[in-house]
């Protein structure tokens, strides 16, 4: 019988998982024994383990009140382990070259057992609470890309993307501070990168609010997005009504000509997850070159990794996804993955520019190490 690729590969993935949970548990149960705490092991054992699953209970079939519960307590959770991890391996690798090198005498004191603890905890929550307090706050960051078409006579884009509307980053509790920094740019147009939901509609808290904030975005001539990854399944067609009430024009391989001097794309996403129903994503290069005779091109692609699909024929792509890899060391892992990972790129003198976003906000923890959210305007020249 032959094991499908993803059996194996999901089976090796809860293996590591558990096993850094296991590792974590019981390294963080001998610190708290140190304190004479009595912890009772069959009660932490069933906490730990209720953590270690909540990730997974978030998106099982259990009432959507429950999954929810457990989906925040999951995201919180996720940030919380890797941290843990990093802390506990590095404290334990450090005592462990003190052993070899003679600085710590074997066994290994009482007293340097619960300092290699105190360590661990003490900078995991201090880096968790950092995180959890910049995930809060908003950076303005600025590009000026030379076109060089006198027809665009500084045209201003401002760019968000990520906004993951239900997720467990409360991004509804900060829209009206995203909409208000927008408006103070005084934007010509509005490009919203995808990942505006978070697969579910029925997560967002208070729909119907963050509708009106929506409509509240003062752009010249409008407010545009395309389709994200997370952008699908079974309620798409609330997603889809939820932009068209807040007045943002959703383009699926489809353009609009912008005061006729420039043209607009925005793409639908190759790998939504839960499907986009009888959408797909279709070969627009006949479009672009007829859409960008005489005007300049800009497209609107959520994933970087599909910036090598265009050519000279497109001036420049806004992106997102990366998130910047949101939380160090995660940036390490999307700068090996992606070419354009994160802010201006070009590959050479005849591609398009390129720009990708950090995003408005956070998917999964609820955290921002080493990166920020941001709001970018772009100046075209």
């Amino acid at each position: 019988m032959i094991i499908p690729r993803f059996v194996i590969a999901g089976a090796i993935v809860l293996s590591v998982y558990g096993g850094a949970n296991f590792y974590i548990a019981r390294r963080l149960y001998q610190w708290l024994n140190l304190l004479s705490l009595n912890i009772n092991a069959k009660v932490y054992t069933c906490i730990f383990v209720l953590l270690a699953l909540s990730l997974f209970l978030g998106f099982s079939p259990l009432p959507l009140s429950i999954r929810s519960v457990f989906g925040a307590i999951g995201a919180y959770w996720i940030g919380i382990f890797m941290y843990l991890l990093i802390f506990t391996f590095l404290a334990d690798f450090v005592v462990l070259l003190g052993g070899i090198v003679k600085l710590i005498p074997g066994p290994t004191p009482r007293s340097v057992l619960f300092l290699k603890g105190l360590f661990a905890v003490l900078l995991t929550i201090g880096v968790v609470s950092y995180g959890l307090f910049n995930a809060g706050r908003i950076k303005n960051v600025s590009y000026e890309i030379e076109l060089n078409n006198a027809v665009l006579n500084d045209m201003r884009i401002v760019l968000i993307s990520d906004s993951h509307l239900g997720a467990a980053n409360h991004f509804e509790r900060n829209l009206e501070r995203v909409v208000k920094s927008i408006n103070d740019l005084e934007p010509d147009i509005v490009c919203i990168a995808g990942d505006i939901f978070n697969d579910n509609f029925s997560s967002i808290r208070d729909p119907d609010r963050a509708s009106d904030l929506f409509r509240s975005v003062s752009a010249t001539y409008g407010v545009y997005a395309c389709f994200g990854n997370h952008d699908g399944g079974r309620t798409l067609d609330q997603m889809m009504d939820f932009l068209n009430e807040s007045n943002i024009t959703l383009l699926n391989d489809e353009h609009v000509i912008i005061d006729g001097r420039l043209a607009l794309f925005g793409r639908l996403d190759a790998s939504p997850i839960g499907g986009s129903g009888e959408l797909r994503r279709r070969d627009i290069s006949e479009d672009i070159a007829s859409a960008g005779a005489g005007i300049p091109v800009v497209v609107m692609d959520h994933n970087p990794s599909h910036i090598g699909e265009y050519g000279a024929g497109v001036g420049l792509i806004l992106t997102g996804h990366t998130h910047k890899g949101q939380m160090f060391p995660g940036g390490l892992i999307t700068n090996a993955m992606y070419a354009a990972d994160y802010g201006y790129f070009r590959k050479d003198g005849g591609s398009p520019h390129v720009v990708t976003t950090s995003g408005i906000s956070t998917w999964g923890p609820p955290m921002r190490v080493g990166t920020n959210n941001e709001i970018v305007t772009i100046i075209l020249r």
